[in-house]
């Protein structure tokens, strides 16, 4: 049985495609329809385990979780500025990429999950909310000598109503106000086609990441080893918070990939008004072409083992 999970093999599908020039491509549209489900079928299911789960014992999880991840892009934002010798706003900028979250690896990690025959909590999609908001503010915190008038009403407009959270957050609620008894008749649309909709988006992000990959040249070399070894340090510290909030395997599992993900969606629409100063060639370049290939093909496996040696040694 392969390692990896085969909706990965349309993301290098559509990567090879892409390279090769191929006229495959998915249009715009359907692009965002299946943006769209993806949001829409994590969320509910976050909101679908809220329904039967006592919520007021995820607040001090929720609470610590997200305090722990505001440590990413400071971490990040040191090693870019000192290491790398970057811009102040390039290096603030990059930081908050890293520190937010990729809904899609996290998508490929729960798929992995199920492939492996280990089980998580649906609520785990509640973390996935929550994360994307931390790294953004600690970027622009750590922009602010740059630019101190930065437009906090439009970033926090721009942050809390686009598509990624107003589809996550109210996916979540519809789930958790209705129940999975209530919400039986969408079930079988958003959670027994997810692979086969994860496995076309991931089709076309193999092609948009092939486009990117000629930002490589820009980001240089430092900026790839960037994009590699960062994840691998913070899915070590998510393994870590998991363990210490006593969370099982799978639940870790999944907190390391979140902390691992790096924001392509999110990140970009926020840094473009509070950092304009910043190039988005290098965040992009360095998440879309160099984190997010690494994460689903090699990244999601990789956490799962450290995970599960990590616990091994600790019993």
């Amino acid at each position: 049985m392969a390692v990896v999970d085969p909706v990965v093999g349309f993301f290098v599908l559509g990567l090879i495609a892409g390279l090769l020039r191929s006229d495959l491509k998915l249009s715009g549209g359907l692009y965002d329809t299946l943006t769209i489900y993806l949001l829409i079928a994590i969320g509910l299911k976050g909101g679908f385990e809220l329904a039967s789960s006592d919520v007021g014992a995820l607040i001090v999880p929720t609470l610590v979780i997200v305090a722990a991840s505001a440590v990413t892009p400071m971490v990040a934002y040191q090693v870019l500025l000192r290491l790398g010798r970057l811009p102040h706003a390039d290096a603030a900028s990059i930081s908050a990429h890293y520190g937010s979250v990729s809904v899609v690896t996290f998508a490929v990690g729960a798929s992995y999950l199920s492939r492996q025959g280990l089980g998580y909590d649906g609520y785990m999609s509640v973390f996935l909310v929550f994360l994307e908001f931390p790294a953004l503010i600690v970027g622009v915190l750590l922009a602010k000598g740059l630019k101190a008038d930065a437009n906090w009403r439009r970033l926090a407009h721009e942050v809390l109503t686009g598509k990624a959270i107003v589809l996550l957050l109210g996916a979540l609620v519809i789930g958790w106000i209705w129940g999975r008894d209530g919400g039986a008749a969408l079930v079988p649309f958003f959670e027994g086609l997810f692979k086969g909709f994860l496995a076309l988006f991931l089709l076309g992000m193999g092609v948009t990441t092939a486009a990117r990959l000629a930002d490589l040249r820009r980001v240089g070399l430092f900026l790839v080893g960037f994009g590699i070894l960062m994840p691998i340090v913070s899915a070590a510290g998510g393994v870590l918070v998991g363990w210490l909030l006593g969370l099982p395997v799978g639940n870790t599992h999944l907190l390391a990939v979140l902390y691992a993900s790096a924001s392509y969606i999110a990140a970009p629409a926020a840094m473009r008004i509070a950092i304009p100063e910043a190039n988005p060639a290098l965040s992009m370049g360095a998440s879309l072409g160099v984190t997010f290939p690494f994460n689903v093909v090699a990244g999601v496996p990789l956490y799962l083992a450290m995970t599960q040696t990590f616990y091994r040694t600790m019993a």
